[in-house]
């Protein structure tokens, strides 16, 4: 990083981001945008909103609404979405109209948006809620840990938590659970 960026970027900027995949965002008067490692701004002040690159891409938001930018600042998935989250294990996950779903890199609905709430994937799986209720679909959208939870959380080292009256547990990835 050279030392005019270092120095100046409380000045030059209102807000920035943390690096990820050699760029960060910065805001400056609610417009986002990109620099590189050496200060200079890659991708245009333009945005309202901008998150971290993940997995090659980034998302952002312009009028209330969300789409994904390539390192060079091509729009590679149109400003579509009521909503989103950064790409995990290839996916992101994506709100219109009050439900959610998967996209892939390319835009492409992998996983329709019908459910109520969604969270990233971690693991293989994503959690997933329809009438009040959760579970766990693999990348092909198959429910594959059954919609009957209270609530649930992310898989990490092969378990995720689960309640369902009043009761914790944690479940595996074939769906068995083991109380506490």
């Amino acid at each position: 990083m050279n030392e005019k960026w270092k120095e100046n970027w409380r000045t030059e900027y209102d807000n920035v981001g943390s690096f990820s995949e050699g760029l960060a965002w910065v805001d400056k008067n609610r417009n986002c945008g990109f620099v590189d490692k050496k200060g200079k701004l890659v991708i245009p002040l333009k945005y309202d909103d901008a998150d971290s690159f993940s997995e090659g891409l980034a998302r952002i938001e312009k009028d209330k609404k969300y789409g994904f930018v390539d390192k060079q600042g091509k729009l590679v998935i149109p400003l579509d979405y009521d909503n989103a989250g950064s790409f995990s294990e290839g996916l992101a996950l994506v709100e219109k109209n009050g439900k959610w779903g998967f996209i892939d890199k390319k835009g492409k609905v992998v996983i329709p948006l019908d459910y109520g709430n969604a969270g990233s994937f971690s693991e293989g799986l994503a959690l997933v809620e329809k009438n009040e209720k959760w579970g766990f679909v693999d990348k092909k959208g198959n429910i594959v840990i059954p919609l009957e939870y209270d609530c649930v959380g992310i898989f990490s080292e092969g378990l995720a938590w689960v309640k369902k009256n009043r009761k914790l547990g944690f479940v595996d990835k074939k769906g068995t659970v083991k109380w506490h």
